[in-house]
């Protein structure tokens, strides 16, 4: 016999069982066969093996997700990983902002306050921004590289023992079939005895790979308790950061109330953390909020004082001072003024200024 006439009678001898398993199958579907059920504990496990899959498979996607919303660039990183190519390196939302902060800051110039507000919170982005790439890094090769090999190599051999073991059943029930069918039963059960005893191996060979889940479990329940420690350490080191920049720019006045009785609007002093635990997680319950000084003093007393100018402030109409950051003028208060305004002096020079802008020396 030679390898083309072996071939040809291989082929037939396959397409007659993927016709007999067809057979099979269908005559299941429609009740007209009986089908050999697989015991409850091998159900059981073949369920929790597909769960595990279909659960791993969402996270894995929506944690990508989390750490990259850019579609985009999850593709372009996902074709790079299928290439097993390096990504070229790109800058993140943070370090663009902290950047397009820095360049602001700088052109509005760093001796302003705007501008050196700008450079202070573009640094912090930025360091937020390396702090995120450290993130993205250890959760993919501690959590998202674990959850990948599984779908990608456990499962599939998981997958490709049980479809085998399908074909095993299959071909045992079309055997049972044939013997009720055949005329010479002694050849039928030889061929009974042999279906059975593959189905009985590779059913144990399947049970010994999905006993293994619960070992894979164990072994993902390791990488998440990775990912939660390395969500932990960004967001605590970014909590640091934000604590350092607030106490950088002090008492920044950020908000501004309008007055529909005045032609200029008084700014409104923003309140700083006195006292806040050093780990990032701490209660909230320990946060002291404070004044950042008590410029309501002067209005208990009858004289005037010294203060330092903080910030620049452009006066909005004759009635109030111009300022420059770092200056001392004279202050006092007028009765009937509102309360967020003082009259400030300095030399010939007369009008209304916002307290805090100010701060009172002793």
């Amino acid at each position: 016999m030679n390898i083309m006439d072996f071939n040809v009678k291989k082929l037939a001898a396959d397409a007659g069982t993927f016709l007999s398993r067809a057979v099979q199958f269908t005559e299941e579907k429609l009740g007209q066969a009986e089908k050999t059920e697989l015991d409850a504990h091998l159900e059981n496990l073949l369920s929790k093996a597909e769960c595990t899959k279909i659960w791993t498979e969402k996270i894995m996607k929506q944690t990508e997700v989390l750490l990259q919303p850019n579609p985009n660039a999850r593709i372009e990183e996902f074709v790079y990983e299928k290439l097993d190519r390096k990504a070229p390196s790109r800058i993140n939302n943070p370090e663009l902002l902290g950047q397009y902060m820095i360049d602001a800051g700088t052109e509005f110039g760093p001796g302003t306050a705007y501008g050196n507000a700008l450079i202070k919170c573009g640094e912090t982005q930025k360091r937020i921004g390396t702090a995120d790439r450290e993130l993205i890094q250890t959760s993919a090769l501690n959590f998202l590289t674990p959850l990948r090999n599984f779908i990608e190599g456990d499962y599939k051999t998981i997958a490709k023992e049980r479809k085998l073991l399908q074909n095993k059943r299959l071909d045992l029930d079309a055997a049972k079939t044939r013997l009720k069918k055949a005329k010479a039963a002694e050849t039928r059960n030889s061929e009974l005895r042999i279906t059975q005893s593959e189905f009985d191996r590779q059913a144990e060979i399947t049970r010994l790979l999905l006993e293994g889940i619960s070992s894979t479990h164990a072994h993902h329940l390791r990488c998440l308790n990775d990912f939660v420690e390395a969500q932990m350490t960004y967001y605590a080191q970014c909590y640091q950061y934000m604590l350092d920049l607030q106490k950088q720019l002090g008492s920044f006045p950020s908000n501004y109330l309008s007055n529909n009785n005045q032609t200029s609007v008084t700014p409104v002093p923003s309140v700083l953390p006195n006292a806040i635990g050093s780990s990032a997680m701490a209660s909230t319950s320990g946060l002291v909020i404070t004044s950042p000084s008590n410029l309501s003093d002067l209005k208990e007393c009858s004289g005037s004082r010294k203060a330092r100018v903080l910030y620049d402030y452009d006066a909005a109409n004759s009635t109030e001072l111009s300022l420059l950051a770092d200056e001392v003028i004279t202050v006092f208060s007028v009765v009937g003024m509102d309360s967020d305004w003082l009259m400030g002096e300095r030399g010939n020079q007369k009008g209304k200024v916002p307290i805090t802008y100010l701060e009172l020396l002793n």
